[in-house]
């Protein structure tokens, strides 16, 4: 016996209260009845696909239609399986909404099996739209990335300048020499400032660099990296 779904009734509330717990996100219910092919979507779900709700009927072809293109054969493959198995699934993939903008969704869900037979005859679960959260995340690694190459351009600029005070050297013959270095030591220029500077610091009493901590330095190889 199959049991019918009352919309107005909450579905996997386990689920709803994971995917809920400190997430602001928009979040959208659906439900799939397997042997029909007949969707429900709830308010929020259609409005994540830019439709006010109601405009359109909603379908496996719509569904899988505003999938992004790259992720649109790994969606039907979770869909498929989980219309076999029945078994909880979740997935993270990018939509086309239908005002053309690209939206990071999140979706959870589960199938419902027929007491008797044993075949799935639902799936339903829950969307989260997760743009918003992904956009912070890359702005936030972004803002990271650029501290780092900040302070990267930091002590470059630093170990340029001892290099350029102790040998006379131009900036860029302080740099070629710096550059050259790291070929021989196969580091980055970043890696092989901050070793001279910390080289400098440890090696001078008086904190001001000389000839022989820079001629030392040149002259030494890295140590090896500590296995892990």
């Amino acid at each position: 016996m199959t049991t019918s779904y009352n919309p107005a009734r909450p579905l996997d509330v386990d689920l709803m209260e994971v995917l809920l717990a400190g997430t602001p996100q928009p979040v959208g219910q659906f439900v799939l009845t397997v042997s029909t092919g007949e969707w429900w979507w709830s308010d929020g779900l259609y409005k994540m696909h830019g439709f006010t709700p109601g405009d359109v009927v909603p379908t496996t072809a719509l569904m899988l239609a505003h999938k992004h293109p790259d992720d649109r054969s790994r969606v039907e493959s979770v869909l498929a399986e989980v219309c076999v198995n029945g078994d909880p699934f979740a997935c993270v993939h990018r939509i086309l909404d239908a005002h053309g903008h690209t939206r990071t969704l999140g979706v959870v869900g589960r199938g419902r099996k027929d007491n008797e037979t044993g075949e799935v005859v639902q799936v339903s679960g829950y969307f989260v739209d997760l743009t918003i959260t992904q956009r912070t995340l890359a702005q936030r690694e972004a803002t990271e990335s650029i501290r780092a190459s900040d302070k990267s351009r930091a002590v470059i600029e630093q170990a340029k300048g001892a290099v350029m005070t102790i040998y006379g050297m131009t900036e860029n013959e302080a740099f070629d020499l710096l550059r050259h270095h790291s070929n021989v030591t196969n580091e980055s220029i970043g890696h092989l400032a901050r070793r001279l500077m910390e080289s400098i610091a440890e090696g001078s009493d008086v904190g001001s660099p000389t000839t022989g901590d820079l001629d030392l330095f040149f002259e030494t190889p890295p140590a090896p990296a500590t296995p892990a």
